[in-house]
């Protein structure tokens, strides 16, 4: 099958092309390019919920994969196979909105796209199966949505994408010229667990300050997203960072295992750590000093990266 000839060139590298590709159409190295497709293809084996799937690909930039024609389904089936994955996967095509009408993410529906339901599909067990799955013959079947399953995200090549200093195409990472690193400031408030899985998923890591320099550059992302700027009923002077005690309550280490002290900072706000709350999750004001925070509220967080993490060696 010609696509699953296009994603063995990219998966082993050892033809030219490949390499060609990768230089002209420049994405991230956990996804592999499809000619057929002209898009970027990425199988994420851990299952999830449709909801965690739909947003573990918006969070890479990319969109849960529907088997919006031919090709695409066949790129779908041959990534999945190249993990020895013949199961059924997610799919965006779902019916959440509105119960029955079945739409891709991409807003298609059902109707405009070719397919075959699976013997006894849909059914709508128990009036709860609002999602998609694709089967590994190409059959789709309807699924409670909170069922964990196996998914692929897919991203259409456009030719105007360029990597930035960050070696990313979300331009809201910067660098900081004298840490190395790049770093992003999200302003829509999620959990310290949602912080942690979106900084992972943008290829980087909750921040970790190792330096007062360091300090002093999140307290100017701070200045540049002033509480003005962000939304929503939650406390806009901290932001959540990569360090906790979870493992053993009083004992402040960051997610990299280091203690405060071994990273290069460790300045408390007076007053801080508290565990007002059962606090067990860290973060920073605005004023650079450190601060325990509740894991299961929602605060602004800042992502860390290093240029080439998405980048091929």
């Amino acid at each position: 099958m010609k696509v699953a000839l296009s994603v063995y060139v990219f998966l082993t590298g050892l033809l030219v092309g490949a390499k060609q590709i990768h230089r002209e159409n420049e994405f991230r190295c956990d996804y592999y390019y499809v000619h057929e497709v002209d898009g970027w293809l990425k199988y994420h084996e851990v299952p999830a919920n449709w909801y965690d799937a739909r947003l573990r690909c918006h969070l890479e930039g990319t969109t849960l994969a529907s088997p919006l024609n031919q090709d695409v389904q066949e790129a779908i089936h041959s990534i999945s196979d190249q993990h020895r994955s013949w199961v059924d996967i997610y799919t965006g095509i779902h019916s959440t909105f509105s119960k029955g009408n079945f739409y891709s993410i991409e807003g298609v529906p059902l109707s405009d796209i070719s397919h075959k339901w699976a013997p006894g599909e849909p059914n709508n067990l128990n009036d709860d199966e609002n999602c998609v799955y694709l089967t590994p013959n190409g059959a789709i079947g309807d699924i409670n949505c909170w069922i964990p399953k196996p998914y692929v995200c897919y991203k259409k090549n456009d030719e105007n994408q360029v990597l930035n200093e960050c070696g990313t195409t979300d331009n809201a990472y910067s660098m900081d010229e004298i840490s190395g690193s790049c770093y992003k400031f999200h302003g829509t408030p999620r959990t310290y667990s949602r912080a942690f899985m979106t900084c992972a998923a943008e290829g980087g890591y909750l921040s970790i300050i190792n330096s007062e320099a360091e300090a002093n550059y999140i307290r100017k992302l701070f200045a540049r997203n002033p509480a003005s700027s962000m939304i929503g009923p939650f406390y806009k002077d901290v932001a959540y960072l990569g360090f906790n005690d979870w493992s053993e309550h009083g004992d402040w280490l960051t997610i990299h295992d280091e203690t405060l002290e071994k990273a290069g900072y460790a300045k408390w706000s007076t007053g801080e750590p508290n565990n007002k709350t059962n606090e067990f999750c860290g973060g920073v004001y605005r004023s650079g000093l450190l601060l325990d925070l509740h894991c299961d509220s929602v605060h602004a967080f800042i992502c860390e990266k290093s240029p080439g993490s998405l980048l091929w060696d």
